[in-house]
């Protein structure tokens, strides 16, 4: 499902963004051995998985499971080009908005079933259903009209210019016949999920692992590793020492772990290494509810005392940049020019001084009628590099006489009972930055109910505007200033305050094969990833 992603991610797809990214390998070292079948890759995740039907989930762990079991009508390839998926190929009428697609034939859902028009059109009725708890609705209402002409070709039709539609449909096609006339927030799919992809489910012990076995009548061929596993590890040290003894294939690494802990010949001899500049920023967030952030000034004045190179280089050991909005650096959609708030404490005290937080009482705490300025960050179990930013951004605000607690959230627990339900002040998270910079979902002001990713409430009519019509136009140039507005309203009124773009650091074991890395990143090619068969460890039970 193409959504934004906490970083727990979630991803919003969109067009293509000026940029070649390709990562980088340490230690690599190329096979002269024939791809073979067989074998299990298991990687660890620091959270389980919410909802295995897309629609109805917003997290980057249930995402991960549900890339490999559906599929869309079309996809990104390694280049960052749209290309067929479940749609073999589309015409698009002269003016943008017609858009039929032609779908493979011989397809068939998990349990057998032939996939058809039925399907997709199935999937669109049930998403733009105000009745479905989904945040995702919001790209299929721009369709005026969906119709499956036949059992392989389906057309939809706009009645204005909307950029990212052809994008759009890489949202993952349920299956109607295990759904159609039933609840869809009671289905059985949540824990159980049939789709057409590469993988099928298997298992799924809450809290420990999800596993999938490969399908071996995929349209594309049968994946060449025969399962996967995501182990379910909240602790990252934890989930490392797995990693160390070799029970983790995969996983991705924080700064310490990838600069010092695997540089010995451990490591070396065993794994191979990957970074490269994420599609993704970290940021503090204010619940804009909550009457403390009112007040922009305060906002302003938050992202003043905090000392983003400190955080870059003492956190992320210099694998990261510095983030000023919503946009990857290099992109052609980031806006350069941008209000910068480099860190400035004297700045920030004059900015809350103004906001009428003028007095400091005995203990150096900032008071306003004879309450003090006292907060609490919320940022989840698992990420030790956002747990080391909450300490950072504490620190200095203390200086300026604000008094923040953290609290650390076991992930699910963080996700659907403070997140969702909007029970905090402000939230260290991240999103992905999206490849087309179509950000409605996140930051239009009808975005913000209780299922929606707006969770911070943040309202602007300007914004609005020009989140709609940067969606409705096909000219890059004329996108480009709408978005570049937009990124300056953002800078002012600052309801997030942008920390940094990371780095993405995995680390694979040698022994998976066949990893090609691209702009795009590392897994645009899994199902041709492979063991070959005198290194293979471990039997798939079927």
């Amino acid at each position: 499902m193409r959504t934004l992603r906490f970083l727990f991610f979630i991803s919003l797809t969109l067009i293509l963004s000026a940029c070649d990214n390709k990562p980088a390998v340490d230690n690599a070292r190329l096979s002269d051995k024939n791809p073979a079948y067989g074998d299990i890759l298991v990687r660890g995740d620091i959270g389980d998985a919410s909802n295995l039907i897309p629609l109805l989930a917003s997290d980057t762990a249930s995402h991960n499971i549900c890339g490999m079991v559906y599929n869309g009508l079309v996809k990104y390839d390694k280049d960052m080009n749209i290309v067929g998926d479940l749609a073999e190929s589309w015409d698009i009428s002269q003016n943008g908005m017609i858009i039929t697609f032609h779908l493979r034939k011989g397809v068939k859902w998990h349990d057998g079933q032939p996939f058809t028009a039925a399907d997709v059109l199935y999937t669109y009725q049930v998403t733009v259903d105000p009745k479905t708890p989904t945040a995702y609705a919001g790209d299929f209402l721009k369709v005026k009209k969906a119709e499956a002409l036949d059992d392989y070709t389906f057309r939809v039709t706009y009645d204005k210019p909307f950029a990212p539609a052809l994008i759009s449909w890489s949202s993952s096609i349920l299956p109607k016949h295990l759904l159609q006339g039933r609840d869809i927030t009671k289905s059985t799919l949540s824990r159980h999920p049939v789709g057409t992809g590469p993988y099928k489910f298997k298992e799924w012990v809450a809290g420990q692992k999800i596993v999938l076995v490969s399908n071996p009548d995929y349209f594309e061929g049968q994946p060449y590793i025969d399962g996967r596993i995501t182990r379910i590890i909240p602790d990252t040290a934890t989930m490392f020492l797995e990693l160390r003894a070799q029970n983790l294939g995969m996983m991705g690494l924080t700064p310490l772990q990838y600069t010092r802990q695997t540089e010995n010949n451990l490591f070396k001899n065993n794994f191979n290494k990957y970074k490269y500049l994420s599609f993704a920023y970290t940021y503090l967030g204010y619940n804009l509810k909550n009457p403390l952030f009112a007040d922009k000034k305060i906002r302003q004045a938050i992202s003043y005392a905090i000392n983003k190179d400190e955080i870059i280089s003492g956190v992320l050991l210099n694998l990261g940049k510095p983030a000023n909005g919503p946009y990857k650096p290099g992109t052609w959609a980031y806006n350069d020019k941008v209000k910068i708030y480099n860190y400035n404490p004297q700045k920030a005290r004059e900015l809350l001084h103004e906001a009428g937080w003028t007095k400091l009482n005995n203990e150096g705490v900032l008071e306003k009628d004879g309450k003090p300025f006292a907060f609490e960050i919320v940022v989840n179990q698992g990420n030790e590099t956002r747990q080391k930013c909450a300490e950072i951004i504490q620190r200095h605000l203390k200086e300026i006489g604000i008094i923040v607690k953290i609290r650390v959230l076991e992930w699910s627990a963080f996700v659907t009972d403070f997140i969702n339900k909007r029970r905090f002040d402000a939230v260290i998270l991240g999103w992905t930055i999206p490849l087309d910079p179509d950000a409605y979902d996140v930051w239009h002001s009808s975005k913000t109910a209780p299922a929606e990713l707006n969770f911070i409430s943040y309202k602007n009519t300007e914004v609005d505007e020009m989140l709609e019509k940067g969606r409705s136009s096909f000219n890059q140039k004329e996108r480009k200033k709408y978005y570049d507005r937009f990124q300056e309203i953002l800078a002012e009124d600052q309801p997030y305050t942008f920390l940094y773009v990371p780095e993405a650091l995995v680390i694979i074991n040698k022994r998976i094969q066949g990893i090609e890395p691209a702009p795009i990143g590392l897994e645009h090619n899994f199902i041709k990833w492979y063991v070959p068969k005198d290194q293979q460890k471990y039997t798939m039970i079927r």
